[in-house]
């Protein structure tokens, strides 16, 4: 398949920066998205965090299959000595957070203790791709809108320092991806869930592969919201859901409107619970 090259300068200074800071934190929180967590793992930050206490999260549970989820716990904690499986729309996300940060900075208030010093607060750097929740956990955690939310990839931009409470400071970084994909399934996938610019994979192409991966996996999924039960032609599909819709321009039925309200629903989880790599 043909490579996927999507790496704005914005991104790469980004993740110079992240090395850099990386030295000065005690623990590193890694978000992946539960609908796509293969996808959404970035090689590269996994190449800079091998040292360091990893809590590994596991967002938007809310929107993925449950089933499938249920799967992922069971095989990321093979490689994963801290793993949480969050709904970000949960108020104990904050709580189940805190106490997991708590207990992977044990040693570093062990050895302070041991010389004498006041336990000083765990620092702790949040990374992940564009979009996967980021900054939905941030402001759940620091219990204030400390980070800008919006549902688009590269919008939160340079770190940002966050007081949790006494023991605990957030490091917030910019989404990053990684510099390439060669695995187009991998880059498709992330813009599904929204972390890569439009301009890259446009959306007619994006929901062909979405509406081929329901038909074969989720048929029912269009059933409730537009009545739609036969996915098997997805020129047919997008058609029906821009008449059930009245989505038309100029008197004629409008496909690209179509598209982008297909894509925004399955975002948005108005589809059902989907998830779009399964567990091994």
């Amino acid at each position: 398949m043909t490579q996927i090259h999507w790496f704005p300068g914005h991104m790469k200074k980004a993740l110079n920066e992240i090395e850099e800071k990386i030295k000065l934190v005690d623990v590193v929180i890694e978000i992946l998205d539960a609908r796509a967590p293969i996808s959404s793992i970035n090689p590269e930050f996994e190449k800079r965090i091998t040292n360091k206490k990893k809590l590994l999260v596991i967002s938007r549970s809310d929107l993925a299959d449950p089933v499938e989820t249920k799967k992922w716990e069971i095989c990321l904690k093979k490689t994963s000595n801290s793993l949480l499986i969050l709904d970000l729309t949960n108020p104990r996300s904050e709580k189940l957070i805190s106490e997991e940060v708590k207990k992977l900075g044990e040693e570093k208030h062990a050895k302070e203790r041991a010389k004498g010093m006041k336990p000083q607060p765990i620092k702790a750097m949040i990374i992940g791709v564009p979009n996967v929740g980021k900054s939905s956990l941030i402001n759940r955690i620091a219990k204030r809108h400390a980070a800008g939310v919006q549902n688009k990839p590269g919008y939160t931009r340079g770190e940002q320092y966050i007081k949790v409470n006494n023991d605990f400071i957030l490091l917030d970084t910019p989404g990053v991806l990684p510099m390439n994909y060669e695995d187009k399934k991998h880059a498709t996938n992330l813009a599904l869930l929204g972390s890569i610019r439009e301009e890259i994979l446009p959306n007619d192409e994006l929901v062909r592969v979405l509406l081929n991966y329901l038909n074969k996996n989720y048929p029912e999924s269009l059933k409730d919201r537009f009545g739609i039960t036969d996915l098997s032609n997805s020129e047919t599909v997008i058609l029906e859901v821009a008449k059930k819709r009245g989505l038309i321009t100029q008197g004629q039925y409008d496909l690209d409107k179509a598209n982008f309200l297909i894509l925004k629903e399955f975002k948005e989880g108005k589809l059902g619970r989907i998830t779009l790599e399964k567990a091994l």
